[in-house]
């Protein structure tokens, strides 16, 4: 019988974070350690699993189908490709690094380590499930986790954010499950893998297509997020834990992107070329709405978080151009962001702890005091703005050159030339926002402010080596994700 690679990299967080709470009088010290270890070893079975990887074939690989609800036809069933298992190591990768951030909280740290465990699980689920029923209870799973991690341990107005952020997420769910539920009675089936091979030619039942297409794209839009689905990612990234904000941003956006890859494209590959024209302008408009905003905030985490939605806009853009390269763009563009938008708000993190601040009108002049901080925010900012030689270069100017050259959708090309705005509106609020927070006039009151410590030396160092070696040798990530973005390109006729 052969290993269970992917049950033991969902399980293994949640199991320990069970184990967690059922000893009693378990010291803060050893929760902690347990977390670490867990999400090391976490990571390293994933990082085993790309090493492992046939990067020739294009299906799923690694597979597990076990019988669950034979009344419903819904099963077990695991299995990763080109396209999830990226985003597998990266959610593992920061899953590991929110753990070392939250290694000083005291603050009923067995529970906020607990919640942090069973969000890691539920990602993970989400990106490895292939059955429908069991990728929609992973999806709920998380807001759970989320909501109490934010009202608890947020700052700022957390509960308001917590609720705001349940509220839009369920919302989105329900229209997904009506999706889900329609799309079942129109097939018969749960499975993802055998519906992307039929959908082209998928009876219509309950609903038409079109109508199922939105129903399910309306839950991952919520939480790419896409304008004008987006009010609660600056209220709930800006008030969360800076771990919790480093997942929300690195991982959870994600699911959006990679959901409307999965099922709204694969499965409706004719309804997706269909909408693309729709779907690419909504992608120019948070790209420009995104970056635009991003220069009028005067809070760190809250930038941080605008610059996200206009990110994020480039993976809309990359998918729904319809074409291979531009499909092999947003899929590296997803890894490139986690990794920078992470390390920003882990830093972010260092920054507020040091100096008591986190408006950026009251910094100015720390990069005397904390060297190290100053130059893992300008290295990671200069990543976000697209630097050659980082990985948002490459995916960038990927998910660019891709888009602009699809010709699956009439007119791309005036999309991707407006969309380029973006990237000067990136560079014009990074540069702004390293000179504000690290370079303005010397303020005494941060004379005795520390630099990063050792542990946050380690975690951001290890995302400025993947953020660089990524952008230096994309082929380490291309080479995995191209083959299944050309099934998803055949699908829809490319």
């Amino acid at each position: 019988m052969s290993f269970n690679w992917l049950s033991t990299i969902i399980f293994l967080p949640l199991a320990t974070a069970l184990a967690i709470a059922l000893i009693p009088r378990l010291p803060s010290k050893w929760v902690k350690y347990l977390a670490a270890a867990v999400t090391l070893i976490v990571l390293v079975l994933s990082v085993v699993l790309f090493i492992r990887f046939d990067r020739a074939a294009s299906g799923m690989q690694f597979e597990e189908l076990y019988s669950w609800i034979p009344a419903l036809g819904a099963n077990y069933h695991l299995g990763v490709d080109g396209i999830s298992l990226p985003l597998v190591v990266l959610t593992a990768l920061l899953g590991m690094v929110a753990v070392l951030i939250s290694w000083k909280v005291e603050k009923r740290s067995k529970e906020f380590f607990i919640w942090l465990l069973l969000l890691e699980s539920s990602v993970l689920g989400v990106f490895c499930s292939l059955d429908l029923l069991l990728f929609f209870i992973f999806w709920e799973i998380e807001v759970i986790p989320v909501y109490f991690l934010i009202s608890i341990w947020g700052t700022g107005n957390q509960r308001y954010s917590a609720t705001k952020y349940v509220i839009f997420t369920l919302a989105g769910s329900a229209l997904m499950l009506a999706g889900i539920v329609s799309l079942y009675y129109a097939t018969g089936s749960l499975d993802m893998v055998t519906m992307a091979r039929s959908g082209a030619a998928m009876a219509q039942s309950v609903l038409p297509a079109a109508p199922i297409f939105f129903l399910l794209l309306a839950g991952f839009a919520v939480k790419l997020p896409v304008v004008p689905f987006h009010s609660w990612q600056p209220d709930t990234y800006s008030d969360a834990p800076v771990a919790v904000s480093v997942m929300l941003a690195g991982a959870l956006a994600k699911m959006g992107g990679y959901g409307m890859i999965r099922l709204c494209v694969s499965i409706f590959p004719d309804i997706a070329r269909q909408y693309a024209p729709l779907m690419l302008t909504l992608a120019v408009i948070g790209i420009i709405y995104g970056g635009a905003l991003a220069l009028r905030q005067t809070n760190l985490k809250r930038l941080i978080a605008y610059s996200s939605i206009s990110h994020m806009g480039f993976v809309l853009l990359g998918i729904f151009a319809l074409g291979q390269t531009s499909l092999v763009g947003a899929s590296l563009q997803m890894v490139s962001h986690g990794l920078i938008t992470g390390l920003l708000f882990a830093v972010a993190g260092i920054v507020m702890q040091n100096t008591g601040e986190g408006e950026i009108p009251r910094l100015g002049g720390p990069a005397r005091q904390m060297p190290s901080a100053a130059t893992f925010f300008i290295l990671a900012g200069l990543g976000a703005l697209g630097l050659p030689s980082t990985s948002g270069f490459a995916a960038e100017f990927t998910t660019f050159l891709g888009s602009f050259t699809s010709t699956q959708v009439p007119g791309v090309k005036v999309f991707v030339l407006i969309a380029l705005l973006g990237v000067l509106l990136a560079a014009a609020y990074i540069l702004w926002l390293i000179q504000r927070v690290f370079y303005g006039p010397v303020r005494p009151e941060f004379n005795d402010a520390h630099d990063a410590g050792k542990l946050q030396r380690l975690y951001c160092g290890i995302l400025i080596i993947l953020v660089f070696v990524i952008g230096v040798y994309p082929t380490l990530l291309t080479s995995v994700i191209q083959s299944s973005t050309a099934a998803v390109v055949k699908l829809v006729g490319g």
